[in-house]
């Protein structure tokens, strides 16, 4: 008996089978005490008060292997297993400070005039070679090192990609696939068992207004394995253009939704990292004006210190020459006292502030680093509040990536609406065969023998709940993006009408106090001069008034600097060079 070996029928429709999963369910009461259980039994794993082997403290690096590993080791060691070293009562503090003093990389010009302090704060920093860094030094190395820059790069790289997978999709795409298959009937005992390999070589082509087009080409081999069959070999090929195309439900643009919102959001992703690179440059050097300000602070409290030593042994002559009372001098030495802990506290605070600023800098966190004090001049804006709400308006980038995401959103209204709208959709097919009485046609195709096919299928929206749903879902979504436009719009007229006022405001805030620095100068001076007749406590209060005043200058100092590109960024009108530094504007 001959067995007869149907090729497979790439021309046939092909049927969607809808597989129904019954989930079995569980009370609310179960759920949440096997909840409990796993999240106490992790704990007591991450404690160690589970029975099992102690963990060993090791490096904070992990191998590859362990990526697949359901549980990884925690490194949590049992309170028994850990050591605690009490300080002793009689250790040398100061000491400690003055280690702690030298940690910070200043240089003497910074210090002042004191030698002996100057020593104490460069003794742990005598020959190690420090790398003094500029504003513009600053941030070119950001662009190339920190951590929130390449991140941000990489998001929009990440969004160039997805556009280009998506546009992929839309090209034509080349599929080739080979299929093997064993079959055997069995007909009254007696079996013909037949070795079939099918190979398809495809192309297909997504159409703009939805469907695809495919050109394929089948080569079909067979090769009766008994002697039984008349023919032991078979072999044809066949030319098949297809084609399905939508008419209603899924037609037009709503096809190309995917392509468009991808094309759109890369858009919207390169707006959003130049306005990142913006804000990172005020971000960067806000930092630096932040370490200029500490070390300005540092230096007043070193020259504080200097007057205070120098008038607390004036003090103590004139107490030993008997026109003081004794008490007087204890005033000088508690003021002596204040100055030195507020000096250490500004050295702990410049320390801590530098290593944070190398982290954001990307740089090692033990690399020697000292900030230049010589910073590009930037010239105040004449900022109106009103021109500068206008501009910022017609300038800001993230707020034109806000109306753009408003359409997106309207249109999300139109593609969920498709949904409702029934299947309509023609399809065609149209193939050119081998000779069918040829055992081995190889590539010779027959005309005579073309087949074709036309049909249409029509699906009446029956059931169309979900997409209801989902038109109201998308109806929210542009209200609640219609508030958040609006409001962002509200937020950008407020903030470059504050950033204009803050500029005049930390102009008037620096003049004032210049003055003060001035007046409390000069009221310090005088009162040295008539030293013999001023009461100890008052030139301490002048001194502590004068370094009020010296600390507010340069505290405006740094807000007026902060305000200028506070102003620039919030209207938008800051630009960045390609290296990461400011690019001055006409003008500027």
């Amino acid at each position: 008996m001959q067995t007869r070996v149907t090729t497979i029928a790439f021309s046939a429709s092909c049927a969607s089978i809808a597989a129904l999963v019954a989930l079995a369910g569980c009370s609310g009461s179960g759920m949440d005490r096997r909840i409990a259980d796993l999240t106490r039994e992790q704990s007591l794993r991450l404690r160690q008060e589970l029975d099992g082997p102690t963990v060993p403290v090791v490096a904070s690096g992990r191998a590859p292997g362990e990526a697949r590993e359901k549980s990884p080791t925690s490194v949590n060691p049992r309170a028994d297993e850990l050591n605690f070293t009490a300080a002793a009562e009689d250790r040398d503090v100061a000491a400690r400070l003055r280690r702690l003093l030298g940690q910070v990389n200043v240089d003497r010009q910074l210090l002042g005039d004191p030698e002996r302090m100057a020593a104490e704060m460069m003794a742990s920093t005598e020959g190690v070679e420090v790398q003094t860094i500029t504003l513009e030094q600053a941030w070119q190395i950001s662009q190339r090192t920190g951590r929130e820059y390449l991140t941000a790069q990489e998001d929009y790289l990440l969004s160039a990609i997805s556009l280009l997978q998506e546009r992929h999709l839309w090209g034509p795409r080349l599929f080739n696939d080979t299929t093997v298959q064993l079959s055997d009937t069995l007909d009254n005992g007696d079996t013909d068992p037949a070795l079939n390999v099918i190979n398809t070589l495809r192309a297909t082509q997504r159409l703009p207004s939805g469907g695809q087009l495919e050109a394929r080409w089948l080569i079909n081999a067979t090769d009766y394995l008994r002697d039984q069959s008349s023919n032991e070999y078979r072999q044809s090929s066949e030319l098949v253009l297809a084609g399905n195309i939508p008419l209603l439900r899924g037609a037009g643009s709503i096809a190309r939704e995917d392509l468009i919102q991808a094309e759109r959001d890369l858009v919207y992703q390169s707006r959003t990292f130049e306005r990142f690179r913006r804000s990172y440059l005020v971000d960067i050097a806000t930092d630096y004006f932040s370490l200029l300000q500490t070390r300005a602070s540092i230096a007043n409290q070193l020259r504080q210190l200097q007057s205070l030593r120098q008038f607390n042994q004036a003090t103590q002559a004139r107490v030993d020459a008997g026109r003081l009372q004794a008490f007087q001098t204890a005033i000088t030495q508690n003021q002596v006292a204040n100055a030195e802990v507020s000096l250490s506290e500004l050295v702990e605070q410049y320390v801590l502030t530098l290593d944070r600023f190398k982290v954001r800098l990307g740089l090692p966190i033990d690399a020697r680093l000292d900030i230049a004090t010589d910073l590009p001049v930037l010239k105040e804006p004449d900022a109106d509040p009103d021109e500068a709400a206008k501009i910022a308006l017609q300038y800001r980038l993230d707020l034109q990536n806000s109306s753009d995401r408003l359409l997106d959103s309207r249109r999300g209204i139109d593609v969920a609406k498709d949904g409702l709208l029934p299947d309509l959709a023609v399809s065609g097919e149209v193939g050119v065969p081998t000779d069918p009485d040829n055992n081995s046609a190889g590539l010779n195709l027959s005309g005579d023998d073309t087949r074709y096919r036309i049909g249409a299928t029509l699906s009446a929206p029956l059931d169309r709940e979900q997409e209801r749903l989902a038109v109201r879902t998308a109806q929210i979504r542009y209200e609640r993006a219609q508030r958040d436009h609006s409001r962002l719009q509200d937020e950008t007229v407020l903030s470059a009408r504050r950033s204009a006022r803050a500029v005049d405001r930390a102009r008037f805030q620096l003049r004032i106090a210049e003055q003060q620095v001035d007046i409390n100068r000069r009221r310090l001076r005088a009162q040295k001069l008539n030293e013999a007749e001023v009461q100890p406590q008052e030139i301490v209060d002048t001194e502590n008034e004068l370094l009020r005043a010296e600390n507010a200058r340069d505290a405006a100092q740094t807000a007026l600097r902060t305000a200028i590109l506070q102003y620039l960024l919030e209207t938008d009108q800051l630009r960045v060079a390609r290296d990461g530094t400011l690019q001055r504007l006409p003008g500027m």
